[in-house]
């Protein structure tokens, strides 16, 4: 279909329960009927998107999508097909639109998952067909606001749209551009995965430097989160062993090596957990 993807105004020609028929030179088009609160009148105009469904009918909807002809909008993967690309759902009821494998990284385990987004646009083929577009770097950049310093720290939650042997480029909820160095991260993420990362530094350009590994405080060992339970249980938020305590103590009273209770009390200590004084370990509130 030629005006496969184009928004026009048509003539309403005829109707059923099912579907609003309206008319653009010589082509019809079927309409969900539940779109309208009233069905218009045969010769009435009407304003939408044209295309073809999953069926190869030609649609058209009063809805019209966010994704367009060169206009870029966030749209949710909802397949996976490792011998065409990924489907992603654009807003129309009964179609969704392939993004080519050709513009999919060449490990497929970086290929975005079901519920990932990806910014997309609109294209068509030589046999007019619909095809998803991804955002280039120059699209993403166009769009994007400045990181502020007072954003140091924060969490953020991030799109991956680039992925780069020197790291992951990510834009964020509010359009900040953001990278993720390799040692930021235990595992490298997909190409549209949402991430949860904190700024651990803000470029003179107003890009956030991101980190996807956990604070000190939320990365304690299994060790350091049993001691710090025994504190927060006490009386009064204190223990009476410090690393300089007896051994057989420790290993009477937690169960682990004296070795394993000092690297656990530097654990919390890093995470400014707790103090040692006067032969007692103390949780500071």
């Amino acid at each position: 279909m030629k005006l496969n993807g184009q928004i026009l105004t048509a003539t309403v020609s005829d109707h059923n329960d099912k579907n609003v028929f309206a008319q653009y030179q010589g082509d019809t088009f079927a309409i969900d009927a539940a779109e309208f609160e009233t069905i218009p009148e045969t010769g009435t105009d009407v304003h939408g998107f044209v295309y073809e469904n999953q069926h190869g009918d030609a649609k058209m909807t009063t809805k019209i999508p966010t994704v367009g002809h060169d206009h870029f909008a966030w749209a949710t993967v909802v397949e996976v097909r490792h011998d065409l690309g990924v489907f992603v759902n654009i807003g129309l009821p009964d179609k969704d639109i392939v993004v080519s494998l050709d513009q999919l990284p060449e490990l497929s385990r970086l290929w975005p998952a079901r519920g990932d987004k990806l910014m997309v646009a609109l294209t068509i083929d030589k046999k007019h067909r619909l095809w998803g577009k991804l955002a280039d770097v120059d699209m993403i950049k166009a769009v994007s606001n400045i990181g502020k310093q007072s954003q140091m720290n924060a969490d953020v939650t991030a799109t991956v749209y680039r992925l780069k042997m020197a790291g992951t480029h990510v834009v964020t909820d509010d359009y900040v551009l953001g990278f993720i160095h390799p040692s930021e991260r235990d595992i490298e993420p997909r190409l549209g995965e949402v991430v949860h990362a904190r700024v651990i530094g803000v470029r003179p350009n107003g890009e956030l430097n991101l980190s996807l590994k956990p604070r000190a405080f939320e990365a304690i060992s299994d060790d350091a989160a049993m001691i710090l339970a025994v504190l927060e249980h006490s009386e009064d938020g204190t223990i009476a062993f410090t690393d300089k305590s007896d051994p057989e103590a420790i290993k009477l009273a937690f169960g682990i090596s004296k070795g394993a209770f000092k690297r656990a009390l530097g654990n919390l200590l890093k995470a400014k957990k707790i103090k040692e004084h006067d032969g007692v370990t103390e949780l500071l509130k």
